[in-house]
């Protein structure tokens, strides 16, 4: 992994703005004839120095080495953050890690990229820092017109609020929840007639609690599944615990056990507590219809 062009950053979520300095990378490293490269970090700075906050992650690791490598990306290098890597000096972090480990021959990262103990470094910095090194740093503006927010908080903001086709705008992919299958309790194939996968929601950001029209796959192909899912505890039938639980439309493999991804396509409605579970069987049927409706309209949508 030593030598190329660097793209620097956490790229949680991989958005479009992300993807720009990727490719600003890949051009670069293709012009110099090197390979082009990702240095990222794991965990998230955020949950290293706040252990205890509420989950909040758009792609965990394995989705995002995922989604970087889809990008065209040659090799992804993620650094341990820990207690040594937080406390690292600007100028550190740029001798010890960018030429002494990894022998960065170009450095690209985005306008607001900061890095270091304290966020020290500034692209003015990094630039300043490795000219003597012969090491060139391409500094990639901000991406957006007329005020659009780029970011991987405004996605986050949107997904709280169930808005899910805008923060797909601004992914360049739909958000997309990706965990291994696990059985459940059982009611929705024996009591209710609609058998469905669970998956444990574990670092992902909890978006708005409800009903969405999803695509579905195994992780890492295709999403050629329609489907509905229920994001939320369930509370008609008292569980406490926020889960991913999906019912596909025209599948019956047992796919218990397997890692699994389900694309939020729209939101359809908020979660609330039914007083029976017939009044749960009738509105699933039209959450149902209405997932079905919204993936036909979606249809021949470009997958993640």
């Amino acid at each position: 992994m030593k030598g190329g062009v660097f793209a620097l950053g956490n790229f949680d979520g991989v958005h479009r703005g992300h993807r720009a300095v990727i490719d600003a990378a890949i051009e670069k490293a293709r012009e110099m004839g090197i390979p082009a490269r990702v240095l990222t970090f794991e965990p998230h700075p955020r949950a290293f120095f706040h252990p205890n906050a509420i989950p909040f992650r758009l792609t965990p690791p394995e989705s995002k080495e995922r989604l970087l490598k889809s990008c065209g990306i040659d090799d992804v290098v993620t650094l341990p953050f820990n207690e040594k890597l937080a406390s690292m000096t600007a100028q550190d972090f740029i001798e010890n890690i960018l030429i002494e480990a990894y022998g960065a021959q170009h450095v690209v990262a985005g306008h607001d990229f900061v890095f270091g103990h304290k966020r020290g470094g500034t692209m003015k910095i990094l630039a300043q820092a490795l000219a003597p090194h012969g090491i060139g740093v391409t500094e990639v503006e901000e991406l957006g017109d007329e005020g659009e927010d780029i970011s991987s908080s405004r996605v986050r903001e949107l997904l709280l609020e169930g808005d899910v086709e805008t923060a797909a705008k601004i992914l360049g992919h739909p958000w997309t929840i990706e965990g291994t299958v696990v059985k459940g309790k059982g009611l929705g194939a024996q009591t209710l007639g609609y058998p469905t996968a669970n998956v444990e929601l574990g670092p992902y950001l909890r978006p708005k609690l409800g009903v969405y029209a999803v695509q579905a796959g195994p992780a890492g192909k295709p999403l050629t599944h329609l489907g509905v899912a229920n994001i939320g505890i369930k509370p008609t039938v008292g569980e406490k615990t926020e889960n991913l639980e999906a019912f596909l439309f025209d599948f019956d493999k047992n796919i218990y056990g397997q890692p699994w991804q389900f694309a939020l396509v729209s939101f359809i409605r908020p979660e609330r507590k039914f007083e029976t579970l017939d009044a749960l069987k009738e509105q699933i049927a039209k959450d149902v219809s209405a997932a079905k409706k919204i993936g036909k309209a979606k249809a021949g949508r470009p997958e993640p």
